[in-house]
């Protein structure tokens, strides 16, 4: 009976439920409107006779964890053979995922789009800009991209390019309030918080090339969680942040910010794609991949 009652769509309907953080999110996701997400959402449950989504508290039942799951294979089985076939005739097609950070989503992953879509034109995508992109549920997406520290995950990481993080002021800031020559000399200094990954945003951190090292607890004069925004007001002599190389390169190179520190590093954050285990496979993800790391080699924000 079961067979009789749910098909593909209901599947993959009930998939971008569970891989959105509301059923407003899964209406935006499915490009139809939230009351049409919830009428569907009620014809499933009253054909199935089970609640799968507990509306106070917005999670599944356990019914709905179960089916959850179930969705979650047969729509990736229906996506393999689908991928299959494409490559049998020779040609990359299906629905490619992508979530990127803000800035530089815009600036690199666009146009890596672009030209994708050039060469592969069966194929759909899905660009999700976010400032926390390593926030949202990694099985909504082939491709995410991840620039900066990052924690122990299931995920398959593919190297991309190297990125340092850079502390940086504009030349009206240090002729007006000096230039720091250690660490702690920031705490002396109006600096700008950029809130990213759910990292410690505050706690900057410092190494030497003898291994000495040094932290501190700056207190932010204005923080957001948009680098451009901080980047913005660095530029306009608002105070010393500390940013990836790639979004100061530019600026460092035409003299609007001036690189401090030069002694000291913070950590690195390097660009890197997370892929789950079985994304890889999928051939629109893995040329993807392959033309991103390309289109970013050699890395394009360091000069020759």
């Amino acid at each position: 009976m079961c067979g009789l009652m749910l098909n593909a769509d209901d599947l993959r309907f009930f998939v971008a439920i569970t891989q959105s953080s509301s059923l407003a999110a899964a209406a935006r996701r499915l490009n139809v409107t939230p009351p049409a997400v919830t009428q569907r959402l009620r014809s499933l449950e009253l054909r199935l006779g089970v609640q799968l989504v507990d509306r106070s508290t917005n999670s599944m039942t356990d019914e709905g964890e179960l089916l959850a799951e179930q969705s979650r294979k047969i729509v990736d089985q229906i996506d393999e053979i689908s991928e299959l076939l494409a490559q049998r005739r020779g040609t990359v097609a299906g629905h490619l995922r992508i979530s990127a950070p803000s800035g530089f989503g815009r600036t690199y992953i666009v146009p890596t789009i672009d030209r994708f879509l050039e060469s592969h034109p069966e194929v759909r995508v899905t660009l999700e800009l976010s400032d926390n992109p390593i926030g949202l549920k990694s099985d909504a997406w082939d491709v995410i991209i991840h620039i900066g520290e990052l924690r122990p995950s299931p995920l398959q990481m593919i190297q991309l390019s190297p990125n340092r993080r850079l502390i940086c002021a504009s030349p009206a800031y240090l002729a007006r309030h000096g230039t720091p020559q250690t660490p702690t000399d920031l705490l002396k200094h109006d600096c700008l918080g950029l809130r990213e990954n759910d990292e410690d945003v505050t706690l900057w951190r410092f190494a030497r090339a003898d291994g000495s090292n040094e932290t501190v607890r700056v207190n932010p004069l204005f923080w957001s969680n948009d680098g451009e925004a901080i980047r913005e007001l660095a530029v306009r002599g608002k105070g010393i942040m500390l940013r990836s190389e790639w979004d100061v390169a530019g600026h460092i190179a035409t003299g609007t910010l001036v690189e401090i520190l030069q002694g000291w590093s913070a950590p690195d954050a390097p660009v890197v794609a997370l892929l789950g285990p079985r994304n890889y496979r999928a051939a629109r993800t893995r040329n993807f991949v392959d033309l991103l790391r390309q289109r970013l080699t050699p890395t394009p924000w360091r000069s020759p």
